[in-house]
């Protein structure tokens, strides 16, 4: 049974001189406007009490760009500009059902230049996109191919830290589920081993970005010579360091993918633990290790990847001793530093630590797929007495190879 998402394709494009100025002045009054429906709505509701929702700011902009000190909104596609409205309404959605922070407003240096184009604002035509207030179609880098007879519903374009331009077309795609498996895998995340399977594999962690330290380091202190306001010293500074970042950042990226990719095709059920990174980094001795080794990433991959091609994706209760539970005899061992690779159970078993763990949590969510939540192969329940669940499908996400 095939399915139907709405799937974002990214791609790579080198602007003329005059293509890159428009552009850039639209990201500026793009995130003016977004500043200022933001301080309307804080204003009316820390002095009025009240709520002020989208149609309200989309009325606020037609009155601002009448008005002498920001008739250059004029000047820019009115379409980015209405579009940049919704994300204030989506952050203020977030935040009051308590899933996000209060809205911050945009910097102009840290923020995400970006601008959304709808279908009343762009052509596509032959594989030609161009934007509106532009001559010429943009010079586009096409690594892969659109789905046959794909039309754009949005173009989002962006500009990174590093100075690299991209495009980002959603379109309609069919996603045609992988065939059938029989395997079944528990993954344990770590640092030393990326992830060690049930298998006993264990990926080695490619650690990317102290793989890059030493650059990374010369070129921050490059930049910290560079005084405020140095104009184009400092401007060159900050981009050599941001090109640095964006390299990390790709490897990290592509591994993961193709990582991913292999696990959800080679496996009908995936079983991974429930990790709260957030509260993991805070442990500053290993938070570096861990925010290179991003699990919270992998996490997210497996979550939509699963949901696209028909897979089981099982998540075990972050309280699960899977490294202190014997996998022969299920005694649960009262400590277990992280220094202590391998041990040796009261049974006379001899574990290593990750592999008896993703063995444990395989057990685990195969016991929850055959006799439902609640089963578990251990003695004592979990700490906070919750159970394995199976996970909900997600959205998916873009930039991911086809299996």
């Amino acid at each position: 049974m095939t399915t139907h998402v709405k799937r974002a394709f990214k791609f790579r494009f080198y602007p003329d001189g005059a293509q890159a100025a428009e552009l850039s002045r639209t990201f500026g009054c793009v995130r003016k406007v977004y500043n200022l429906a933001l301080e309307a709505r804080t204003t009316a509701w820390y002095q009025r009490r009240e709520r002020v929702n989208y149609n309200a700011t989309s009325a606020m902009l037609t009155a601002w760009k009448k008005t002498e000190e920001l008739a250059f909104l004029s000047e820019v596609s009115s379409v980015p500009l209405q579009q940049c409205l919704r994300h204030p309404q989506g952050a203020f959605t977030s935040f009051f059902e308590g899933r996000a922070k209060y809205p911050r407003f945009k910097s102009q240096k840290k923020s995400r230049r970006s601008a959304e184009y709808t279908s009343w604002a762009f052509r596509y035509r032959d594989g030609r996109l161009t934007l509106a207030r532009m001559r010429e179609p943009l010079d586009i880098v096409w690594s892969r191919p659109l789905p046959e007879g794909a039309r754009p519903s949005t173009v989002t374009v962006s500009q990174d830290a590093a100075g690299r331009w991209f495009v980002s077309l959603l379109c309609d795609d069919t996603i045609t589920p992988a065939p059938a498996a029989t395997a079944a895998v528990g993954i344990d995340a770590g640092i030393t081993s990326l992830v060690t399977l049930s298998t006993g594999e264990k990926i080695t962690n490619p650690r990317h970005e102290r793989r890059d330290r030493a650059r990374l380091a010369k070129a921050q202190r490059e930049l910290s010579r560079k005084a405020p306001g140095d104009g184009v010293n400092r401007a060159e500074a900050r981009r050599k360091v941001a090109e640095i970042h964006a390299r990390i950042t790709d490897r990290r990226r592509d591994h993961l993918h193709k990582l991913t990719t292999r696990l959800v095709r080679e496996n009908q059920t995936v079983v991974i633990e429930d990790l709260t990174v957030r509260n993991l980094v805070k442990n500053h001795g290993l938070a570096r290790a861990i925010s290179d080794a991003a699990w919270r990433e992998l996490r997210t991959m497996l979550e939509y990847k699963c949901a696209w091609y028909g897979r089981e994706l099982v998540v075990i209760d972050r309280w699960f001793p899977s490294s202190k539970l014997c996998g022969a005899c299920g005694t649960i061992r009262a400590k277990l530093p992280l220094n202590v690779r391998e041990w040796t159970c009261e049974c006379g078993t001899v574990h290593d630590r990750d592999a008896n763990a993703a063995q444990n949590i395989l057990a685990a969510g195969l016991a929850v797929s055959a006799c439902g939540d609640g089963v578990r192969p251990q003695r004592e329940s979990s700490r906070t007495g919750r159970s394995s669940v199976k996970q909900e499908p997600q959205r998916a996400t873009a930039g991911t190879p086809r299996l």
